[in-house]
């Protein structure tokens, strides 16, 4: 039988011609026949070793059983059988073997002469093999490196042979692992089995060959730069000396991973990442750019353009730059993360995919190029017969295989160029130049002169100093308003201590301009900005202004808080960092597309309550699962929200009035509920790292704050049945479910319903309705000569007085006023009832819709009370007085 290795690959008949000479041609050429039937999974691969293995000599069984791991990887790639990830995972799967194998071999050695190594608490420790790169990242090549990094728990001594034989525990280490990369990379008539390469450690090849987990978390922290970051994305135990126990080796990774992943991610948005890929990558392409010079016409199908690092860069930028937030970015896979890149919307799905098959295609293409002499060799040579040949080793005509090349390696070039755009910083500086600072106003001047002698601006580097230089001028050239470039002089000296955001402004000329517009348009807006910086990022999405899907970013925040664990327990202060962290972006979406004139007034506050309910639902489900007394998987508890949220009115500064309720029969509920409530309280309105989430009023439960802060669902109808106040009943007209158990949200829904629908005598009503109203005009004096659009007679407590009086008066003849329906629509539900006049409720709505934008504008630029001239409302006044006075009489 002839292999198709035999007609491509000189190795692959040498290789084989060897084999046959030592088990004879027949035996040579069965084995590999039965081998390429299937994958290599682990278990064929540990049969294998078996099968070839020399005894006493681990690495001439190594050696061996890479050749035939080799000659079955080709039959089945050039015959169509393996997937470019069967041959990766089959070639990273051998490279843990063989590590492994030879870790514990030259460990063995070295125990039976000196003991096992031991650390400061005479506990036995590993070493541990790192695998950096495409060994990490499961993503080996056929005859790639193996990148390593051993590392060690810390120093000790070992335990020594009947009392002989100590040494330091850092030097058994250090022999371990030059003994290792000896059964490893020693060349011999059998070949190799890798070549390794350390100089991913710290300090490269001057620095010590082993490091102890301190020695680690020291240098990242006081010299780790940031193309290092890069390399430790993938950095992944491979293997371990095995004489510690399963268990040291999984609290050895942990420990270990708890170094590495900060040092990779960060907690906020790392622009700065952009400059250091990019610095990266330029030398990158000047090596390439001078072997170039002496092969012209070869193409680098890994380092020159549009290769395969830079889509393996396109992938990592990402996540160094987002992965501190969302650990979905973490993966070690190119194409996993490819596809996450879509799903969290920061890559087109087109430019995914052209990327995903550039990668496959240039991989497969770096795999027929080395299985030819089993070199490592990336360059696609120009001769024809060169590309016949590999065009054929991937099964594809030769005027197809360049095509697609060129085209692959264009749109990989064209993405790659798009996200790593350098900056242009001399056009900034002509910009500043002519419009210079001349005609600046005093007071805009004064906070200029002000921030440049401040000690952040003074203590920031010089690049982040003349970055922030260059964005001055933009926004003076730009004719920002006075008050928007004061708002930016605060913002800058609240970003300059963390150059990434100075970084991304820099980078992004249409995000800096959506700054610009956000801080020229009004006071709030631009203090939430300051506030939580964190939020710029949402300026780079492309989608920024699209509708979201809160199913989908519910789920994703799920996702990132689930995470979000230390030692296997939930981070509880992470979590609620995430959360809000979450939230305050999802806010800062919403003003953007306020801004842009997107959504109404109705419809912002749709989506902020919108945005409440999930973020209460997850806190739910959160807070329990901490809790020391629960004693069931999902609780039986449900928020209902009143007031602004329950009304679906939120507003960007709304409190959150909560009323929470649980039904459950076992005995352990009255108390665990009642910590739950209280612990979701705090929960929502505590101030941490990321700032506030919600206030929260809980004052409206049943019997107020004299009352428990959850009730039972049967003691809360009970409630309303019998003894709630009338002033109870108007606030249940704006209550609803908000988040927990549905099955309590429907019963409660049931109770709100029965209770409203009560038959009431309407003189007595009346009465209550109009003694509370002037109770809490009382209790908001306007000494003003403005009109306050909230609590002065006309205004929106009126029209909010007067649909509850409807309600609560007529719904047990008129059920359509029942629903949660809002007050504009339940004025036109009345009028269609024939209880009010049509033309006057029309009025009326109309009125309460200009009342709400008026107040919304002037939150927005930060008024203490949301109050006007009378006479831009006068129209509006009257026709509520004129419906207060039809329905209720004359005050």
């Amino acid at each position: 039988m002839e292999f198709l290795g035999e007609r491509h690959s000189g190795y692959f008949r040498r290789s084989l011609q060897s084999l046959s000479a030592a088990i004879g041609e027949e035996a040579a050429r069965t084995r590999l026949a039965a081998l390429a039937r299937q994958p290599l999974d682990a278990a064929a691969l540990e049969a294998l070793a078996a099968a070839v293995a020399v005894p006493g000599d681990t690495g001439a069984t190594l050696r061996r059983t890479r050749t035939w791991l080799m000659l079955t990887l080709i039959e089945r790639d050039l015959g169509g059988a393996a997937s470019l990830e069967e041959v990766c995972t089959t070639m990273t799967r051998f490279a843990a073997f063989a590590t492994g194998s030879a870790l514990r071999c030259a460990a063995g050695e070295l125990a039976a002469r000196h003991g096992r190594p031991l650390d400061r608490q005479g506990r036995a420790q590993d070493l541990l093999a790192v695998g950096m790169g495409k060994a990490g990242g499961d993503e080996l090549n056929v005859s790639s490196d193996l990148d390593l990094v051993f590392v060690h728990r810390e120093d000790g001594e070992s335990e020594g042979v009947d009392g002989a034989g100590r040494i330091a525990s850092s030097e058994w280490m250090h022999r371990l692992a030059r003994r290792t990369i000896e059964l490893l990379a020693e060349y011999t008539a059998d070949g190799f089995v890798f070549r390794v390469d350390t100089r991913l450690r710290p300090n490269g090849d001057s620095g010590p060959l082993v490091v102890s987990h301190g020695m680690l978390e020291q240098y990242f922290y006081g010299q780790g730069r940031e193309w290092e970051r890069f390399a430790w994305l993938k950095g992944r135990v491979l293997a371990d000396s095995g004489l510690a126990g399963e268990a040291a080796r999984r609290d050895d990774e942990s420990s270990l991973e708890r170094i590495v992943a900060p040092f990779v991610f960060r907690r906020y948005m790392d622009y700065e990442a952009f400059a250091a890929l990019r610095d990266l990558h330029a030398k990158i392409r000047g090596e390439v750019a001078r072997r170039a010079a002496r092969d012209p016409g070869a193409i680098d199908v890994k380092l020159g353009r549009g290769g395969i690092r830079e889509i393996e860069f396109t992938a990592q930028l990402f996540q160094v730059v987002r992965g501190g937030r969302d650990p979905a970015l973490r993966s070690r896979s190119t194409l996993e993360t490819l596809a996450t890149l879509v799903d969290r919307g920061l890559l087109p799905a087109d430019e995914s995919e052209a990327l995903a098959g550039a990668y496959r295609l240039l991989r497969r293409t770096e795999h027929a190029l080395q299985y030819r002499e089993d070199a490592q060799t990336h360059r696609l040579p120009n001769e024809d017969g060169d590309r016949e040949q590999i065009a054929a080793m991937l099964r594809m005509p030769r005027s197809g295989f360049d095509r697609e090349i060129a085209s692959a390696t264009e749109q990989v070039a064209r993405i790659f160029d798009r996200l790593l755009a350098p900056e242009e910083p001399g056009d900034a500086d002509a910009q500043a130049g002519e419009a210079g600072e001349g005609e600046l106003d005093a007071e805009v001047r004064r906070r200029f002169d002000a921030f440049r002698s401040g000690p952040r601006y003074g203590a920031a580097r010089p690049e982040t100093r003349a970055a922030i230089e260059r964005l001055l001028a933009t926004a003076v050239q730009k004719r920002t308003g006075n008050a928007g470039l004061v708002r930016l002089v605060d913002l800058l000296d609240t970003v300059c201590r963390r150059p990434a955001y100075v970084a991304l402004l820099g980078k992004y000329p249409e995000a800096f301009g959506r700054v610009l517009r956000i801080l020229d348009w009004a006071k709030w807006p631009a203090d939430y900005l300051m506030q939580h910086p964190v939020v710029l990022d949402e300026l780079l999405d492309g989608q920024l202004l699209d509708p979201t899907d809160y199913e989908a970013w519910a789920r994703q925040l799920r996702e990132r808080v689930d995470a979000a664990r230390h030692d296997g327990e939930p981070d509880v202060e992470r979590q609620m960092d995430i959360v809000r962290e979450a939230h305050h972006a999802q806010v800062f979406r919403l003003m953007a597309q306020d801004l842009a004139g997107r959504l109404s007034v109705e419809r912002v506050s749709d989506h902020l309550s919108e945005l409440a309910d999930r973020v209460l639902d997850l806190a739910i489900d959160l807070v329990w699962a901490t809790l020391r007394l629960r004693f069931r998987d999902a609780p039986r508890f449900a928020a209902v929200a009143y007031g602004r949220l329950g009304g679906k009115e939120l507003g960007y500064t709304s409190d959150l009035d909560l009323v929470f309720l649980y039904d459950d029969d076992d005995e352990r509920a009255p108390e665990a509920y009642a910590q739950l409530a209280q612990r979701l309280s705090g929960w929502l309105s505590a101030r941490t790292a990321a700032g506030l989430l919600f206030e929260i009023d809980l004052r409206l439960r049943p019997n107020g704050a004299a009352g428990l802060l959850v009730s039972r669902l049967s003691a809360f109808e009970a409630y309303q049945r019998e003894s709630a106040w009338v002033w109870e009943h108007q606030a249940l007209t704006r209550a609803r479910f908000s988040a927990g158990d549905r099955a309590i949200g429907e019963r409660f829904e049931a109770i709100r319903r029965e209770a409203l629908s009560q038959r009431r005598e309407l003189p007595g009503l009346r009465d209550e309705v109009m003694a509370m109203r002037r109770r809490m005009h009382e209790g908001h004096p306007n000494r003003s000569a403005l009109f306050d659009l909230k609590h002065d007679r006309g205004g929106m407590v009126d029209i909010e007085f007067l649909v509850q009086f409807l309600v609560l008066g007529h719904s047990c003849d008129h059920p359509t006023l029942l629903d949660n329906a809002g007050n504009i629509a339940l004025l036109g539900r009345a009028a269609a009832c024939g209880l009010i006049d049509a033309s006057l409720a029309t009025r009326c709505a109309d009125a309460y819709r200009r009342y709400r934008k008026l107040q919304h504008q002037l939150k927005l630029d930060d008024a203490a009370y949301a109050r006007v001239e009378p006479d831009v409302v006068a129209a509006e006044r009257e026709a509520v007085i004129g419906l207060w006075e039809s329905v209720l009489g004359p005050r």
